[in-house]
């Protein structure tokens, strides 16, 4: 008998994408969109049960082997960092990160320590690093784009889709930082474990990822 994996999903818009990319591969994914209260979810034609939760827990849980998978957004994955392979680009979720500042402001054109603002202090800070720039980072937990309106901050790093947010907060995108999308990841003694199941999923995957 097979041995059933167990899938992190991040809930919301990389659960429902997910579950397109399960059902093209041949799953039968009803138990997830149909979920009610419950967390966990068994496919009834695929040895794999799946679990909803939020996007730092799906990597806690494949790091812990709670779960041998996850589905996670490339975002999550640099700034919480974690110990497990990441396997596979999904190719949906495409967003950035990107340094943005007020329209018309200069910047690189000065000498003074910058303050940056972002939810993901250690994506900005290991971003600067790499330009061997020192930076004062402030960590903001709701709309980032206040921070430069109201002085705080000189720039802001934040996850940029199309734009239009900035724009109506009088800011703009002078730096993309990295690009983003959803990842497939693995636990590394899952990966050992229960290496043809996962290889057969992933392959599942692979057949059916739309560019």
């Amino acid at each position: 008998m097979s041995n059933r994996l167990r899938i992190a999903l991040t809930k919301g818009r990389l659960q429902d994408k997910s579950v397109e990319l399960f059902e093209r591969a041949g799953l039968d994914c009803s138990p997830i969109k149909d979920p009610g209260r419950r967390l966990v979810h068994s496919l009834p034609n695929y040895p794999l049960d799946a679990v909803l939760s939020k996007a730092p827990d799906v990597i806690t849980y494949v790091e812990h082997g709670i779960c041998d998978l996850g589905i996670v957004g490339k975002d999550t994955i640099m700034e919480q960092g974690g110990s497990f392979f990441e396997v596979l680009d999904l190719q949906f979720g495409k967003c950035r990160f990107a340094l943005a500042v007020k329209d018309g402001s200069n910047f690189y054109g000065t000498y003074k320590t910058r303050t940056i603002a972002s939810k993901y202090p250690g994506v900005t800070k290991a971003f600067f690093a790499a330009k061997g720039m020192d930076v004062d980072i402030i960590k903001i937990e709701g709309s980032v784009e206040l921070a430069p309106i109201l002085g705080l901050a000189d720039a802001i790093v934040d996850i940029v889709e199309t734009g239009a947010t900035l724009k109506a907060n009088g800011l703009i995108p002078i730096e993309t930082v990295a690009p983003i999308s959803a990842r497939l990841i693995v636990n590394t003694a899952s990966m050992k474990l229960y290496k043809n199941e996962i290889l057969d999923f992933i392959s599942k995957c692979e057949q059916f990822i739309e560019g």
